[in-house]
C-alpha cells in the first residue's frame, strides 16, 4: 500500500510571504498617497484655466476684465476641494448645503463643504506664497490674477495655485512655483504634495 503524502507551506514559509508582502506595501503606500494627492490638484489647474479661458472671452467683448464669477461665466461642478477667488475681497458662493444659490455679485466660489471637511481658513482669501493677490489690476482692467487653495491631504498647510493674465515673475519666502510664469499657465504658489 502506498503511503499519502500531504503538500502544504510550513510556517515559516508563511511568515516570508507576509514579511514581504509587508515590505511592498511600506514602499507603496506612501508614493499612492502622494499620487492621489497630485491627482486632486488637477482640478485646481484645469479650473484656473477655465477661468483663465472665460475671462480672455470677457475679455475680447467688454474690453476688460472681471472679478465676478456670474459676469464671465465661471462655474465649476460640485465636489470641488479647491475655493476660487477673482478678487482679495467679496462675497463667495456658498457650496455648504445641498442646494447652491447661484447670483452674478459672487468674487469667489468656496470649496465644498456639504462633501468634504474643510481645514479652517479654505474659504477665506489669502495672499498667495509667491506674494499675489487675486484681482484685477490696471485701467482700464488689463490684468487679472485668479487664487485657487484647498487642503488634499490632512494635514493643515493649503496647497495654493494662481493664473494671470500677463506672463510673472515669482518670488516669495515660501513659493514653490517656477520663477518664470508664462500667461495662462497655473503656477502652484504652495505645493501641499511634496511638504
Amino acid at each position: 500500500m502506498k503511503k499519502l503524502v500531504q503538500k502544504g507551506f510550513t510556517l515559516i514559509e508563511l511568515m516570508i510571504v507576509v514579511a514581504i508582502i509587508g515590505i511592498l506595501a511600506a514602499i507603496a503606500i506612501p508614493n499612492f498617497i502622494k499620487f492621489q494627492a497630485r491627482s486632486k490638484q488637477s482640478e485646481a489647474k484645469a479650473n484656473l484655466k477655465a477661468i483663465f479661458t472665460a475671462q480672455k472671452a470677457f475679455f475680447q467683448e467688454k474690453d476688460r476684465f472681471s472679478t465676478l464669477t456670474g459676469e464671465v461665466g465661471f462655474e465649476p461642478e460640485r465636489n470641488n476641494r479647491y475655493a476660487y477667488f477673482l478678487a482679495a475681497a467679496g462675497t463667495l458662493e456658498g457650496r455648504s448645503t445641498s442646494i447652491i444659490t447661484q447670483a452674478t455679485t459672487y468674487t469667489g466660489i468656496e470649496a465644498d463643504s456639504f462633501k468634504y471637511t474643510l481645514v479652517t481658513g479654505t474659504n477665506t482669501h489669502a495672499t498667495s506664497a509667491c506674494t499675489q493677490n487675486a484681482g484685477i489690476t490696471g485701467s482700464p482692467a488689463t490684468v487679472f490674477v485668479a487664487l485657487a487653495h484647498g487642503n488634499i491631504d490632512a494635514d493643515t498647510l493649503l496647497d495654493e495655485w494662481t493664473i494671470s493674465s500677463d506672463s510673472r515673475t515669482l518670488s516669495g519666502g515660501g513659493c514653490t512655483a517656477d520663477a518664470n510664469n508664462p500667461s495662462g499657465e497655473p503656477a502652484n504658489d504652495q505645493n501641499d504634495v511634496n511638504l
